[in-house]
């Protein structure tokens, strides 16, 4: 089912709101916030994607969208080498619309709504592309910027700007601006250079203006085929030029040397083609836009210069708008789509790539966006075109599958009052028309039960009016309301947006309390308050951060929420939030169930400050992404940046996520708070991921990676390759000295997993080397002594595991503990091992980490089956193990509230079962007689849910810098 409104025009509207709103707010200055902003982060764009750009060598890719951030890639392994951020402000300042390369890759530029809201003039940003340093910024003559491209040798850079403002040229040795047009009646969304330095450019107005190579208008053109130029190509030899439309499903393409069009066969599909490129050749036209098979999967159409009246069309994986084309080097296209994603395919029309967002598309989604009676449980689908539906339970912290036959779950009320659409633009309330900002549609509604009153999802904001059409109140959104509900108990308002978060406001006055935001694979989330406090699933906490502006003419920062885990990680604030309907309420009374009173909840709250205990910055300088080297030694030089004004106390390099020595060298101060450094480290002889990370008292920095390719020589068939050695501490505890937390199959499955590691010697490993220690062995002193030995052991080339089947436990200030044998609940910090003792263990081991908690036991039983007291929160200790300071991959058993299950019809626990199965053999998935950290973590997922009917959802979490690898080979039977 193709959704009600199409996200093009959803686009259309966004700018031309754009254009109006700043217009409108000429008087209403506004200051650049300097407080942290909340920003989703999930590797990609979260919002479609409308510009993109390569540099002459097509070696990066550079990617801009109205999610406020620039993105540059790899463009041969999709690998994100950083992001680009802008100062922004909390509506419509820092969105993205424009985005160009230089030709030699050194510097990026881009620009929008950029500035206008504090300056009242929008700024073309220039960055450095290795450092991502905000270099300058230049002014542009008044509205939006819409595009921007360099001459092909680099000299100038060419920007059409919106609300007639034409044509603004600037020279790249000091960016002065070299010629101006501003003779535009409308705004120009498009420009191309040609061969000679030439410039076409694309006006609203319905001509396009051709520049001589010194930047006089020498000729102005009035299309014939549409009225809203948006897109204009050269083709590489400049005898031909291609004009993509707005308003038209027609492309013009213009013979130079005949003053004659060229009739293209097939234009008059009732699609728009606005994007157009030619192939590097020149001799092939490419267009898209919203051409799509019965499938709404997005087409690209190609014709041939010797033959334009026949076409092919090419399918792309895009779902979404095509916003962009660029010819690509070794034949075919590179596109971009609003997904967001941008992809490639090849001369042939096959698909070489494609790099996706990880939102959901809600939609299209309002009969299946459900809520319980107070709105703690969600029904909702993850896109349009799948019929994969998920429920997520805010107090529970469990995303799952969604279950038909759930009761008390309701969809949107539609019927009961008199609401009629009489356009897209138009909803009226009996002959009342339901007045809105200009050019903002009404998306999607739902009736309170009582009739009383309604909601209505808009464009660019939520709204709620009584029954008899007085609006009530409004909240500003930035991204449509694709799916809006109303719980029964008229207390939450919950809507799904267009940024893949679904939200909860207070009914009463719009005052939102909560925000959501899952993966499309369903296998990660975060939920958080507007004030920042959030929970969040093992591997989900980096999907949000704090956006920090530094002013107007500085490169802004960001810090995932993991940096700050110990003062926001609060699931117990989560759950509070909505049945309280007020998160200061709700972190009131978590706190005191914390042993903090009121005054001193407060007082801790009002004294913390954010900027203060910022972790510090690093970035490499050199060597580039993937330098080719074939020497062990690699000099590093990069750069460190304390924003707190703290002093750095140590530097931390890792290779392939695993610590190495270094020699650092040179340090030289560049700026307040800045600084150079250099490190020489010896990598292995093969393609690794090099990381530096810098920490102060507070907090450790996000890593800098730099990818290494090896061609250094390869080893003679006939060398001798050592093996890794595995070393592996294995506990299992069933019989605890305290009764009360006996357990049946934990020692079991302990003994058992150690016979599964020692049957890989000889294989995959050169040894297994393994400490077990079950029931009475597993005392606190052993446990110590067993981490220790870990510790000694391990040696670069190795790899560690752990494996713990037990009891864990949190105390009331949430820190959570290992419970070995001897436990007392009433005394944990000296009968039991605090968790930050096992992660200075890990993060030490100086080869590869592995990780297998099944911590979330029970006594009570249910049937026959086990529940292995109230269910420990482990996801902290999980999600900190696997950051990339500390590097392991950690496995974990069960997740949110969910308990760990064994049934002796099994003979394992549930968690135990799957990974033995896994290991030997089950989880080859690929049937290459190896099991990798990948494949392993997909066989357990699925399993574990078999067996226990879908009551208990293993995780996994791996850190970023860290390669998946094999940990097993297939046993032979």
């Amino acid at each position: 089912m193709k959704p009600q409104f199409s996200l093009l025009l959803w686009l259309v509207f966004a700018l031309t709101h754009a254009a109006l709103h700043a217009q409108e707010v000429v008087d209403e200055r506004a200051d650049m916030p300097k407080t942290p902003i909340l920003r989703i982060e999930t590797g990609m764009h979260t919002a479609p994607i409308k510009r993109i750009s390569t540099d002459a060598a097509q070696q990066v890719l550079v990617s801009a969208s109205l999610d406020k951030t620039v993105r540059v890639w790899d463009l041969k392994t999709q690998r994100l080498l950083r992001v680009l951020r802008p100062p922004i402000g909390l509506e419509n300042d820092g969105t993205i619309y424009a985005v160009a390369i230089s030709p030699d890759g050194k510097t990026v530029v881009c620009g929008g709504w950029t500035g206008y809201d504090w300056d009242r003039k929008n700024y073309i940003y220039v960055f450095d592309q290795v450092s991502g340093r905000l270099l300058r910024r230049l002014p542009s003559p008044g509205g939006v910027i819409n595009h921007l491209v360099f001459s092909p040798d680099g000299k100038y850079l060419a920007a059409t700007i919106g609300g007639g403002f034409g044509l603004v040229v600037y020279s790249t040795a000091d960016y002065s601006v070299v010629a101006k047009d501003t003779d535009y009646d409308g705004g120009s969304y498009s420009a191309d250079f040609g061969p000679s330095g030439i410039l076409l450019t694309t006006c609203e107005d319905g001509y396009l203006r051709l520049y001589d190579n010194q930047f006089k208008l020498v000729a102005k053109h009035q299309t014939q085929c549409g009225k809203d130029p948006v897109h204009v190509a050269f083709s590489t030899d400049g005898a031909y030029i291609a004009i993509g439309f707005n308003d038209a499903p027609r492309l013009e393409v213009f013979d130079l040397n005949s003053k004659q069009l060229v009739k293209l066969g097939k234009e008059n599909d009732d699609f728009i083609l606005s994007a157009v490129a030619w192939s590097v050749s020149g001799n092939t036209l490419y267009a898209a836009g919203t051409l799509e098979n019965d499938k709404d999967q997005k087409l690209i159409r190609v014709w041939q210069l010797d033959r334009p009246s026949v076409y092919r069309d090419w399918l792309t994986p895009a779902t979404n708008l095509i916003t962009q084309l660029l010819p690509r080097k070794e034949g075919g296209i590179i596109f971009a789509c609003a997904n967001p994603g941008y992809g490639a395919l090849d001369g042939s029309g096959r698909q070489v790539f494609y790099k996706a967002g990880l939102q959901c598309d809600f939609r299209a989604m309002s009969e299946n966006f459900r809520v319980s009676e107070t709105g703690s449980i969600i029904d909702f689908r993850y896109s349009y075109l799948s019929q994969n539906m998920g429920s997520f339970f805010v107090e529970e912290r469990v995303l799952d599958d969604y279950d038909p036959k759930a009761e008390g779950m309701y969809e949107p009320q539609t019927k009961g009052l008199p609401l009629t659409r009489e356009s897209i633009y138009e909803l009226k309330l009996g002959k009342q028309l339901i007045k809105l900002k200009d050019f903002e549609r009404p998306l999607s509604v739902a009736i309170a039960f009582d009739k009383q009153s309604f909601l209505l999802g808009c464009d660019f904001s939520l709204r709620r009016y009584d029954a008899a059409g007085k609006e009530i109140w409004e909240k500003s959104l930035t991204t449509p309301a694709w799916a809006v509900n109303i719980t029964p108990d008229k207390n939450l308002a919950v809507a799904a947006l267009g940024d893949g978060t679904i939200r909860w406001f207070r009914y009463d006055d719009g005052q939102e309390l909560l925000a959501f935001f899952p993966t499309n694979d369903g296998k990660r989330w975060v939920s958080w308050t507007p004030e920042g406090y959030y929970d969040a699933s093992p591997g989900g906490e980096n999907l949000i951060g704090w956006h920090l502006n530094q002013g107007k003419s500085k490169e802004s920062l960001f810090f995932s929420v993991s940096r700050f885990r110990n003062k926001f990680y609060r699931p117990d604030v989560i759950a509070k939030v909505l049945p309280m309907l007020d998160v200061e309420n709700a972190l009131l009374a978590a706190d005191e169930e914390r042993g903090l009173s009121k005054s001193a909840s407060k007082q801790a709250r009002k004294t913390f400050q954010l900027k203060e205990v910022l972790p510090p910055v690093v970035s490499i300088l050199s060597p580039e992404n993937g330098t080719v080297v074939s020497s062990p030694q690699v000099l590093l030089r990069y750069t460190i940046e304390t924003p707190s004004g703290e002093p750095v106390t140590a530097v931390k390099i890792l290779v392939d996520g695993r610590p190495v020595a270094s020699t650092r060298g040179l340090k030289k101060s560049l700026a307040a708070g800045i600084s150079e450094e250099q490190a020489t480290v010896m990598i292995p002889e093969r393609d690794c991921e090099i990381s530096i990370m810098a920490e102060n008292k507070s907090a450790v920095s996000d890593p800098a990676s730099v990818r290494i390719v090896w061609k250094g020589t390869a080893p003679a068939q006939d060398e001798f390759i050592i093996k890794p050695k595995l070393y592996a501490l294995v506990i299992g505890i069933s019989k605890y000295k305290d009764s009360d937390l006996q357990l049946g199959l934990a020692a079991k499955d302990a003994r058992d997993f150690a016979q599964n590691l020692l049957s890989q010697k000889g294989g995959l490993y050169q040894d297994v080397v393994i400490k077990l220690l079950t029931d009475q062995q597993a005392t606190k002193d052993d446990v110590l002594d067993g981490l220790e030995w870990l510790q000694a052991q391990v040696t670069s080339k190795d790899i560690g595991m752990l494996f713990f089947a037990g009891h864990g436990i949190n105390d009331n200030a949430g820190t959570f503990y290992l419970l070995p044998v001897n436990a007392e609940l009433e005394k944990l910090k000296r009968t039991c091992l605090e968790f930050s003792q096992v992660k200075t263990t890990i993060a030490s081991l100086a080869g590869k980490a592995v990780i297998f908690l099944d911590a979330c036991h029970s006594g009570n039983a249910m049937g026959g089956t086990q529940r292995r007291s109230a269910v420990a929160d482990i996801t902290a200790a999980v999600n900190e193990l696997g950051s990339a300071e500390n590097g392991a991959v950690v496995f974990s058993s069960s997740t949110g509230r969910q308990y760990s299950l064994e049934d002796a019809a099994w003979g394992n626990g549930a968690f135990a079962k799957a990974l033995l199965e896994g290991l030997s053999g089950r989880a080859d998935l690929m049937g290459k007689g190896r099991i990798t950290v990948n494949m392993l973590d997909a066989f357990i997922s699925e399993r574990v849910k078999e067996l226990t009917k879908g009551r208990q959802t293993p995780t996994t979490v791996r850190p970023p810098n860290v390669p998946d690898f094999p940990i097993a080979l297939k046993l032979k039977k």
